[in-house]
């Protein structure tokens, strides 16, 4: 079929209502709907067969302190072995037919399942547990590469905000009625075989209504080896760094939580000296922190995929999983037996340790969620579904890594807040490393910091910056901070051509050296410098990448647009002789003179910059207006600065 029979299915769409807003669409909530019903599902199954194996029954060869691991286990071997098949079949098939497919086989799972609940069949019951971590599998790929089929760059982080939160509620949800059913005396395991298989039909009936989503790679030829598939998904995953740090980063985030999710229980019980009621409370808290955390990213965002949450959520976790450690010694048992809820939540001493639970969780939803929305938006479109497949596969192998990691520790004679203090400790090092290795996620926290906490950072116009293409941002130049507030106001990285004297500066320049910007020297001052620049900026435009140019050459003196120099019409002349058509977008910023890092203080003659910090005060109001794309002949010098000008006139 060609791409205009299947026109953009988020074109049309308001991207200012909101992530709420999207349950009301049909191209998002029946999707919605479908995964949080396998969501709820599976943890049904898993929780319910828990219960039952360690509390009901008496089974000689699954010990009931194994039999959780056991479970856990089972479920997790599918993402390892047909991870990489199912990403390829995401990708060559369309993807409303594939999620029917899988609803379908869910059914039939849950059908074989309710026949080993109503025999107490535990190895029926175990097989099923791993053909519903294969229906999670298959469900995977396809669900991270359905959204940004459908959702826009505005909309991605919200989608994926309310994907993770749904997912978290149902996984909680579902813990909650499996446990709860499976209790009801003698029916129990009847009632847990319906629920399971109502909830199946009821994801089945919600798939009907998903929007057709075509294939991203018809063409392609399936791979059924899973050994060599998953090294080639692997290969291909690296080959783009940021993406693959990316999967690097949320494979560790699930490392993280694995280690608390797996010991809620005997925390609960040995150190919190709390009954099963204690160790549910602590999920809620958890599933709940989580939630929230996902939703808060469309908000701090502004509406776009920012990464710069991610250290801020790396942050979080690191501070409140250590401060839980401090929190957890010396908690006392009660007199006589264990704490029920009601009395656990009564004891003030335990507030600080569910408030470290809830912001600890809530950071790692702020850590992951932009994570996931930077790999949508990155990957290539015809091998999205397998990044997502190697995606899976890394998560599986570093929660594998975290149970053994974590049963060492304790092993070892550690405490269960001493685990946690040496994994709070040990994600500021690894994320520290990311950051290192991957300085956007840095730069992004900085600009991120400076447009929310130093100034009060409006843009308008935001939407004529381009998601994808190259294009050459054109804007005035008042203050050493113009970089930063760019980056701020653009979902992707931006490559600045820069005054080579900024990069002398001992706080702006490391960070500009960080940024990649381009250094430019005046030709007379020295001439090879200056080639070099126009050079490193062609390379920026063939790779399809933004470039930044402050065409005044300095910083404004006076606060006065100054005339533009030819240099911008050269970068645009070497486009075109490259056979690129590349957009100019005009912009201004506005309400910058004065402030801080302008240069507005005459000293000795000089106008200087960054000798009052005060001189506005805090959150100062400034703002960045944006103006419709110019083609690349329209866009000379002095066509540009009357666009700028009026835009700065607004």
């Amino acid at each position: 079929m060609t791409r205009q029979q299947h026109p953009d299915p988020r074109a049309g769409h308001d991207a200012h209502d909101g992530q709420f807003a999207l349950l009301g669409q049909r191209r998002f909530a029946p999707f919605f709907w479908t995964q949080f019903a396998g969501a709820a599902n599976d943890n049904l199954f898993k929780f319910a067969f828990t219960v039952m194996v360690t509390y009901q029954l008496q089974v000689g060869w699954l010990p009931a302190s194994q039999a959780g691991l056991v479970i856990g286990a089972l479920f997790i071997l599918p993402f390892l072995l047909f991870s990489a098949t199912s990403g390829q079949l995401a990708d060559k098939y369309d993807k409303k037919a594939l999620i029917r497919f899988v609803k379908r086989l869910e059914i039939l799972i849950m059908a074989l399942a309710a026949w080993g609940f109503f025999s107490v069949n535990v190895p029926i019951l175990l097989g099923c547990t791993f053909l519903m971590g294969l229906h999670s599998t298959l469900f995977g790929p396809v669900k991270f590469a359905y959204l940004p089929a459908h959702l826009s760059e505005r909309e991605l982080t919200g989608g994926n905000g309310m994907v993770e939160m749904g997912t978290f509620v149902a996984i909680l949800l579902g813990n909650v009625a499996g446990g709860l059913i499976i209790a009801i005396p003698e029916i129990g395991a009847h009632h847990v075989g319906f629920a399971c298989i109502g909830v199946a039909v009821l994801g089945r009936v919600a798939a009907e209504f998903i929007p057709a989503t075509p294939a991203t790679d018809p063409q392609l030829s399936i791979n059924w080896n899973p050994a060599t598939e998953t090294w080639r998904n692997l290969k291909l995953a690296h080959g783009n760094t940021v993406v693959f740090r990316s999967l690097l980063g949320i494979s560790w985030m699930w490392f993280f939580g694995a280690v608390f999710l797996s010991q809620f229980p005997a925390f609960a019980k040995d150190v919190l000296h709390g009954n099963e009621q204690v160790a549910s409370l602590l999920l809620v808290v958890f599933s709940v922190g989580i939630g929230t955390g996902s939703l808060l990213c469309e908000t701090l965002s502004r509406r776009h995929v920012e990464i710069g949450l991610v250290p801020l959520g790396a942050i979080g976790m690191s501070v409140f999983a250590i401060d839980l450690y401090f929190a957890a010694r010396g908690l006392t048992a009660p007199a006589a037996g264990s704490y029920t809820l009601a009395a656990f939540v009564a004891e003030p001493a335990h507030w600080r340790v569910m408030a470290d639970l809830a912001l600890l969780s809530l950071f790692a939803g702020l850590y992951s969620v932009p994570m996931y929305a930077l790999i949508q938006m990155r990957a290539q479109p015809t091998h999205r579904a397998r990044i997502i497949a190697a995606n899976n596969i890394l998560n599986s192998i570093f929660m594998i890594a975290s149970s053994l990691i974590a049963g060492a520790l304790l092993g070892a004679g550690m405490a269960i807040p001493q685990v946690f203090l040496v994994v709070g400790l040990a994600n500021a090092v690894v994320a520290f490393y990311i950051f290192m290795l991957v300085p956007e996620y840095l730069l992004r926290f900085v600009a991120w910091i400076a447009s929310r906490f130093v100034y009060r950072f409006k843009v308008s116009g935001d939407e004529h910056i381009p998601t994808e293409g190259a294009a050459v941002l054109a804007c005035n130049h008042v203050s050493f901070v113009d970089a930063i507030l760019l980056m701020a106001a653009s979902p992707r990285p931006i490559y600045f051509l820069m005054d080579h004297r900024i990069f002398r500066h001992p706080l702006l320049g490391p960070l500009f050296r960080l940024a990649r910007a381009i250094p430019i020297a005046p030709q007379k001052e020295d001439a090879d410098a200056y080639e070099a620049a126009f050079e490193r900026a062609a390379q920026v435009l063939k790779a399809g990448d933004l470039l930044a140019i402050f065409p005044e050459g300095a910083i404004t003196r006076d606060g006065q647009l100054q005339p533009f120099r030819r240099g911008i019409a050269r970068i645009l002349e070497r486009a075109s002789a490259d056979g690129l058509d590349v957009p100019v977008v005009p912009m201004a910023l506005t309400n910058l003179w004065g402030s801080f890092f302008s240069r507005i203080e005459v000293r000795e003659g000089q106008n200087v910059a960054m000798v009052r910090p005060f001189r506005r005060g805090l959150f100062n109001r400034v703002g960045l207006n944006v103006g419709m794309p110019l083609a690349a002949n329209e866009a000379a010098p002095d066509v540009l600065h009357a666009r700028v000008a009026a835009l700065l006139a607004q």
